[in-house]
């Protein structure tokens, strides 16, 4: 689905990505994970076109899609929930919804509608409320469930479950599990929890100072030694302490 290729990207003088290789085949769930300012951001919003690649490519299922500018992304099912969730506040959830599935087929929404509303049942009462007035969590619900209504076949998630409650975490990663199970979403996931991430995912990769520095199946990555001491609390315990499993 997704190829990237010595891919670089920055700032003005400062450069976030330095010759990043990754893939992320079709149906599969992969993960990121590094540091703050490792550059796992800037990798998103490049492959979205938000920053511009100043060398590599980016191919979507084969087509060269590296100059191609976002609103060109969105129309070919690529879709991106930024950190931080970036819902429309003063427009109500429907609103939201219906802003999601502006490049979508008409014919689609009634359907779709239905699905994000089964998975994220709690919007369901709020379609009328504004969506500034929901609290953190049902807005980051929200933004999936708006992204998910152009039926995207790349999804592209930046923290999704950053500054929420331990049992909301474990209901953001159930339903990306569902996302993926019942739509075969291919899904590219950013994620500081890195324990919930890595037990999740079907490959995994590791980015340090913008480059990647190992990869691997989401399982082994969870049980390697580097990866525990840096990202896991040092260890697989501390980690399930940590986060409900």
């Amino acid at each position: 689905m997704l190829e990237i290729g010595g891919l670089q990207a920055g700032y003005g003088n400062i450069q976030a990505l330095r010759g990043v290789d990754l893939a992320v085949g079709e149906g599969e769930i992969v993960t990121l994970i590094g540091a703050n300012g490792a550059g796992k951001t800037t990798l998103l919003m490049t492959i979205c076109g938000r920053v511009r690649a100043s060398r590599g490519e980016i191919l979507i299922q084969g087509e060269d899609v590296t100059r191609l500018a976002t609103f060109e992304l969105v129309k070919r099912g690529i879709a991106h929930v930024p950190e931080g969730r970036r819902i429309f506040p003063r427009m109500s959830v429907l609103e939201n919804l219906q802003m999601g599935a502006f490049a979508a087929d008409p014919a689609w929404f009634a359907g779709d509608l239905d699905f994000v509303l089964s998975l994220f049942p709690g919007l369901h009462t709020r379609l009328k409320q504004l969506g500034g007035t929901l609290s953190g969590g049902e807005q980051q619900m929200l933004a999936i469930a708006r992204a998910l209504m152009i039926r995207p076949r790349l999804l592209l998630l930046d923290e999704p479950s950053l500054g929420l409650a331990p049992m909301l975490v474990r209901q953001v990663f159930e339903m990306i599990a569902s996302i993926n199970r019942e739509r075969r979403t291919t899904i590219l996931l950013i994620e500081q929890n890195a324990f919930q991430a890595l037990r999740l995912a079907d490959r995994a990769y590791v980015m340090v100072q913008g480059r990647i520095t190992k990869r691997g199946g989401g399982v082994d990555l969870l049980r390697d030694a580097d990866v525990q001491n840096a990202y896991l609390g040092g260890g697989l315990s501390s980690a399930r302490g940590a986060v409900p499993p």
